[in-house]
């Protein structure tokens, strides 16, 4: 009786074991998640890294050498086409400008006091002439002497020489009057070159001198961004890079900003594949400006390339390869199947297939639990 009872217990111990074992480990090892095909939209994507750069970038310069006054502005401010942007110290330009506007003044004064003596002279002369051929008749006829005739002559060579000279005085005014006002406008641009003023609407993204800095001509001192041609310079395999095509739609991911895609368009697509990388390098713009956005800025882009309409889908998480064809593991009256998959296109989450019942149970392959096998029983 005593060993009846060790049995039964025995055979209850194991009973009970073998119950712990295929609910707590066989059971658990072949549980798998289970899902149905959908139907919808697949959108086949091409993907890079890059960064934010832009086609119109201004280096605003001193357009003269000197000591920088002013400047009105920072990294990282927005601008206005014709905003003042620097001062430059112009030192004695206004005075010098004074100066040469006073000269010039002067010599207009001198060529109108010239051409109103040039009439005078102009009116004697013509009174002169008179009284020279007077005399000149009676002179003949004996009713003046030689030396009045010849008094009458000089005074009319006279005159003449005289109004010769206005005449050339005259000239030197006017050019001296050219001269002046060829200093003044030259003294001018020099005062509007010490004004720099934005060439465009844009956004200031560096600062590369400081106010009462001495700078040569031309060197940097601001550089402006123009918005409209911000975009990404993204860097696409060549071997992927055939599909990609102007006006394509893309989403434009920022490293400062990896919950907010932008919606952006393929804008242009180098003609030359860098030789080292093997890549294109293709340039995405905004549809929607970033604010802020900073050049250089590392993104990500994924470019539409192309899009399925009301097909049959499934996560690639359930496809495998099987005896080198491609299909997914199905459930049939609680066992697993495998399916060869007729694909039509794929993309890094989804593939779309030629044909399926979206009544289907697919089961999702799990590395921690049984390899799946042909005819394997399946929990759920």
């Amino acid at each position: 009786m005593k060993a009846a009872g060790k049995y039964i217990l025995i055979v209850a111990l194991a009973a009970g074991l073998g119950l712990v074992v295929y609910f707590k480990v066989f059971v658990p090892k072949h549980t798998f998640a289970i899902i149905h095909p959908n139907s919808g939209q697949l959108n086949v994507t091409v993907q890079g890294i890059g960064n934010v750069n832009a086609l119109n970038v201004y280096s605003i310069t001193a357009q003269t050498g000197g000591k920088i006054l002013q400047i009105l502005t920072d990294e990282g401010r927005w601008v206005k086409k014709g905003d003042l942007l620097i001062v430059m110290d112009g030192v004695d330009l206004s005075q010098q400008l004074e100066t040469a506007k006073s000269d010039r003044t002067k010599a207009e004064y001198e060529v109108k006091a010239l051409q109103g003596e040039l009439r005078n002279q102009e009116a004697q002369k013509a009174l002169l002439q008179l009284t020279y051929k007077r005399y000149k008749k009676l002179v003949k006829q004996g009713f003046v002497t030689q030396a009045e005739y010849d008094k009458a002559l000089a005074d009319r060579q006279g005159i003449q020489a005289a109004i010769a000279a206005t005449r050339s005085r005259i000239e030197s005014s006017q050019a001296a009057v050219v001269s002046a006002s060829k200093r003044v406008d030259a003294l001018q641009e020099k005062i509007d070159r010490l004004q720099v003023y934005s060439p465009t609407d844009g956004y200031v993204i560096t600062k590369e001198a400081e106010v009462s800095q001495y700078v040569l001509p031309s060197s940097p001192i601001l550089k402006i961004v123009d918005p409209a041609s911000l975009w990404v310079e993204v860097k696409i395999d060549e071997r992927i890079s055939a599909e990609v095509k102007t006006s394509q739609e893309a989403s434009i991911i920022l490293r400062s900003q990896p919950d907010r895609p932008y919606r952006g368009l393929v804008k242009r697509i180098d003609a030359m594949t860098d030789p080292v990388t093997l890549e294109r390098t293709v340039n995405v713009v905004f549809e929607t400006l970033p604010k802020p956005f900073f050049i250089n800025e590392q993104a990500r882009v994924i470019i539409a390339v192309r899009q399925y309409d009301n097909v049959v889908k499934i996560p690639l998480a359930a496809v495998v390869q099987r005896n080198g064809k491609t299909g997914v593991w199905i459930m049939k009256n609680g066992r697993a199947h495998f399916s060869v998959l007729k694909t039509i296109a794929t993309n890094d989450s989804e593939m779309a297939i030629a044909e399926g019942d979206l009544n289907t149970s697919i089961i999702i392959p799990d590395k921690h639990k049984k390899g799946l096998s042909e005819g394997m029983r399946i929990y759920q």
